[in-house]
């Protein structure tokens, strides 16, 4: 019975092939998450300029227990921390940046999210003491230094969180459009 036979670049492309993708397999290119549509759950617009609508941002953060680091007119950065276990500890950092939509009566809210995720790290040291008297004695002390590391980060992608935290800034908002358009006590 005759043997098939192959030729030679035909393997050669085969083989070739299953060695590209066998080094691509393993690499997870991230942009392709990255959609840049016009319904983004990064950001809302709200009426009012962009001062108000940061003011209701850094409320609806103050009001869930954020600590504010920084905040301007129209950027506010604050985080706050979690320890869901004795050896763990997480924190999540929210960085808004609010922008008038040139029209004087909105402006969009553009909020993002990093959740880190902290954990111990264990380091031993030693040192050793060294006794002239009783000649070249050695005697070892180890000590243990704990730390706090960062063993992951990520950008919090959750439509949810988004609109949970956009209703929370919209009802402080409301608050001060009522307040604004009170008659004026004499």
């Amino acid at each position: 019975m005759p043997r098939p036979r192959f030729s030679i670049p035909l393997l050669l492309v085969t083989a070739a092939s299953l060695g590209l993708t066998a080094c691509t397999t393993g690499k997870t290119a991230f942009y392709h998450q990255e959609e840049f549509s016009d319904t983004s759950a990064f950001s809302r617009s709200f009426p009012g300029s962009e001062k108000a609508v940061c003011e209701a941002a850094r409320r609806a953060l103050l009001g869930q227990g954020y600590v504010i680091n920084k905040s301007t007119d129209n950027t506010l950065d604050g985080n706050k921390s979690f320890q869901p276990a004795s050896d763990k500890h997480m924190e999540i950092a929210f960085h808004v940046v609010c922008a008038s939509n040139g029209n004087g009566k909105s402006s969009t809210m553009f909020a993002s999210a990093t959740q880190d995720g902290y954990g111990i790290k264990k380091s031993n040291s030693s040192a050793s003491l060294g006794v002239s008297v009783l000649g070249s004695v050695s005697m070892p002390f180890a000590a243990s230094d704990d730390s706090m590391v960062r063993v992951s980060s990520e950008t919090i992608r959750s439509p949810d969180f988004y609109d949970r935290f956009f209703g929370a800034a919209e009802r402080y908002l409301l608050v001060d459009v009522d307040d604004d358009t009170a008659p004026a006590k004499k």
